[in-house]
């Protein structure tokens, strides 16, 4: 069997299990959206070795979708991290086999301060899942590892488990992206999501000609600007955009045209945002409109159409 043959009998494997786990899905886990959606507290999510990586995942996922949480080493909780649990809060209890040591030292404590308990765990009875208000049970038939031990598709079972509850969540807050991006303003979700256009445009050395201009001198601006297009201009006004897909079209139908004027073959009319609109509209009408740059305007219509930038989606890090 080749490597690709084991590939793809791991991924189907695997995509086997999810199906089963999302087919086993009931009551238990309308309760567990209940508790943690009447919560006052935080989804503190504790697991040991690879449940313990899946949880720090959940954690993340979580907090960043309007549900406040975060991990807890098991090891690091019985030497005094509990002491960041308050009694308000819910806990997260990952384990396969249900019976970690390490999260199972940790009950006592958890029950004396009186928390909520939803466990993820792989089978019917087990002491985390018996001390659990809430008992999430998420049986897989084998691991996809060859030797049925490495915690491969109960892994990805939990972590596909946590995903569900993070998005179930969501919905049940309405959750927005206005409000993603409060929790994401740095990197591309950040610009995209909270930025305007105006943050990022490029509003230096822009690429301008007029109409009566030949196609020689629109081809100069376009080439120093390295935008690809230029911007067609009359009386301080966007009147067209001529760019190096229109340059091509016109010389194969044409040939020689580096004396025609650009009016000739410029694109009137061309999608326009202003400087004060939101990066993701803009990447929505270059989207719709199957465009790589856009032209920025101070207004709409008449006199106010000016262009004061060009927005372009690969040079300006989006």
């Amino acid at each position: 069997m080749s490597s690709v043959d084991i590939a793809r009998e791991s991924i189907l494997a695997q995509s086997v299990a999810l199906a089963a786990i999302a087919g086993g899905l009931g009551q238990e886990f309308d309760d567990a959206i209940r508790l943690i959606f009447s919560c006052n507290g935080r989804v503190i999510v504790i697991g040991m070795g690879k449940s313990g990586i899946v949880g720090q995942k959940i954690a993340a996922t979580l907090a960043s979708t309007g549900t406040p949480s975060f991990y807890i080493h098991p090891a690091d909780a019985i030497h005094g991290d509990l002491g960041m649990i308050t009694p308000q809060d819910v806990l997260l209890l990952i384990s396969n086999s249900g019976g970690t040591e390490e999260v199972v030292k940790l009950l006592p404590s958890i029950k004396y301060f009186g928390n909520k308990i939803i466990s993820l765990v792989g089978r019917d009875k087990s002491p985390i899942g018996d001390a659990a208000d809430v008992n999430l049970v998420l049986p897989v038939e084998r691991e996809v590892c060859p030797h049925n031990l490495a915690p491969t598709t109960s892994a990805l079972v939990a972590m596909a488990v946590g995903d569900a509850l993070a998005v179930t969540l969501m919905k049940a807050k309405n959750f927005k992206p206005a409000d993603f991006a409060h929790f994401h303003p740095g990197g591309m979700l950040g610009k995209s999501l909270h930025s305007k256009v105006r943050d990022v445009m490029r509003s230096n050395d822009l690429p301008l000609c007029q109409p009566d201009d030949s196609i020689s001198t629109a081809v100069m601006a376009m080439t120093s600007s390295r935008l690809g297009l230029v911007v067609v201009q009359d009386n301080h006004q966007v009147v067209g955009i001529f760019t190096d897909g229109d340059l091509r079209r016109a010389m194969v139908a044409e040939g020689q045209v580096l004396s025609e004027p650009v009016k000739k073959y410029m694109s009137a009319n061309p999608v326009c945002v202003m400087a004060d609109d939101l990066i993701k509209d803009a990447e929505i009408l270059m989207r719709e409109h199957k465009v790589r740059a856009l032209v920025v305007v101070s207004g709409r219509g008449g006199e106010h159409e000016r262009i004061c930038g060009i927005l372009d989606l690969f040079g300006d890090g989006l």
